[in-house]
């Protein structure tokens, strides 16, 4: 017997239907029993008859009853009644054995820091950038402005290379910031450098390709390469940048940080970058450009692009995560018309695309100006912090003794120890009086360097100067 309870919040006719379905699919109700006439049923209940009605209804679309004018309403016979089981009894299909992305996951949390462990009193974190309360209300007043000021339309399925009016303004940026003149259709907008990667290789390669990486290097690079079941070859890196004569003479597409190499932090010599671009277009291979830091320059202006000196086999890739907040998910992949329309393909077809407001936000967020004064205040900060980590450094003796590199551009520099270092012990150490640093190892595909990666952008000065003192202490006893 159903039961009707005048405290309980849901509707009856919910309450009626939750028990008519549980008596069914347990059995209490057999396959093929008749059901109550609803007037009759209504009248035991003490409820509307329409109140009924609306259960049997309900029943039958979801396929529990059948009806029939002579026969009434009974239980289908084809629902076939599960008896309660043991917690656990029931389990779901096996997931896939995938070796490589449980590797590739504790890698990537190992090279940020292993962040679920307690915070240290100092982190010397490369990736994140500066932020502070300004930067907070400028993004919520550009949020709530541009989620007032928009036409219902923007809300429909929009263009995958992205809004038009961000691109626009990306467009414009490139012109006058990096020297990169293009059409906004060559434009792309993505959800960061990792889903940037993740695309060119699903649109512009093919499994087993060959894949030359800097070793060191970005690590999220060849892991989504490798993820994609390219072939990655590791090309060394010294104090000129990439060494280009080590690039794998069958690879399809090179990774390049020219600006400030991603974890030893040099600059492409202008001989690299020529052998580079002119390789490529002997060979026919993709170059793609990560213009890591390339904003955050304290000798002389920022570098020329590898874009700008060969557009037609350069896919160039720009980020919001350093030059404003990771949490912004927005970021831009900029080639040649054909590459990026068969990007646009890929990424329609796997993610239709961006979601709208964060677009909307940062896209007025450049137009009213915010994103260039905040350029303008943060590269103050990281002048000011990248100086005192220059002078802590010396001050400790530190240079002395470890070779210092990565200093002209950036948001971090690299102490590089002798081979023979103990990476790691130092790094336990470090931790244990309070301060995180980052092994030079988490870069390294095959490479045996060590040392680490010391970024600057969120440790204040007085902060900086105690964190290397202790640091010395560790290295220099």
């Amino acid at each position: 017997m159903l039961k009707v309870d005048r405290e309980d919040a849901r509707p009856i006719w919910q309450q009626l239907l939750d028990q008519a379905i549980h008596h069914i699919t347990t059995g209490k109700w057999k396959p093929g029993e008749l059901l109550l006439p609803s007037r009759e049923f209504a009248l035991q209940l003490g409820v509307s008859r329409s109140t009924i009605q609306i259960v049997y209804e309900e029943l039958f679309s979801r396929g529990y009853t059948v009806t029939s004018r002579r026969g009434g309403t009974r239980v289908n016979q084809r629902i076939r009644p599960v008896s309660p089981l043991e917690d656990g009894e029931i389990k779901g299909p096996d997931l896939p054995d995938l070796p490589f992305l449980h590797v590739s996951i504790g890698h990537l949390h190992s090279w940020f820091g292993n962040k679920e462990r307690v915070n240290p009193e100092i982190d010397f974190s490369p990736h994140e950038p500066y932020l502070d309360e300004q930067f907070q209300r400028n993004w919520r007043q550009s949020y709530l402005q541009a989620s007032t000021g928009t036409d219902l339309n923007i809300w429909a399925y929009g263009d995958a290379k992205g809004y038009l009016p961000l691109r626009e303004q990306i467009q414009r940026y490139l012109s006058f910031e990096r020297g990169i003149h293009v059409h906004v259709d060559q434009i792309l907008l993505t959800s960061g450098a990792q889903h940037s990667i993740d695309l060119i290789a699903q649109a512009l390669l093919q499994e087993g390709d060959t894949v030359t990486v800097e070793d060191p290097g970005f690590p999220a690079a060849w892991m989504a390469m490798r993820y994609r079941k390219m072939h990655v070859a590791p090309a060394p890196v010294d104090e000129f940048g990439l060494c280009v004569d080590d690039i794998d003479p069958q690879t399809k597409l090179v990774f390049v940080t020219p600006s400030h190499q991603c974890a030893v932090g040099v600059i492409l010599s202008e001989p690299r970058r020529q052998q580079l671009v002119q390789m490529a277009a002997q060979s026919q291979f993709w170059i793609v450009e990560d213009d890591y830091d390339s904003e955050f320059r304290y000798r002389g202006d920022p570098l020329p692009t590898l874009f700008s000196q060969r557009p037609q086999n350069t896919l160039y890739m720009m980020s919001f995560s350093k030059m404003v907040a990771p949490g912004i998910r927005i970021s831009a992949i900029i080639g040649p018309h054909k590459a990026i329309d068969r990007l646009s393909q890929v990424h329609e077809l796997t993610y239709r695309h961006l979601p709208i407001m964060e677009q909307l936000t940062l896209a007025h967020f450049i137009e009213q100006g915010h994103f260039m004064r905040h350029m303008r205040r943060v590269r103050n900060v990281y002048r000011r912090r990248h100086e005192a980590m220059t002078k802590a450094i010396a001050a400790a003796g530190l240079s002395e003794r470890f070779t210092l590199s990565g200093v002209e551009t950036g948001l971090h520099m690299l102490l590089e120890a002798a081979r023979s270092f103990d990476e790691k012990a130092v790094t336990k150490l470090a931790y244990k009086e309070g301060i995180r640093i980052y092994p030079l190892s988490k870069y390294c595909l095959e490479s045996e360097r060590k040392g680490w990666v010391l970024g600057f952008a969120k440790v204040d000065e007085a902060a900086i100067e105690q964190g290397i003192e202790r640091l010395a202490r560790i290295l220099l006893q």
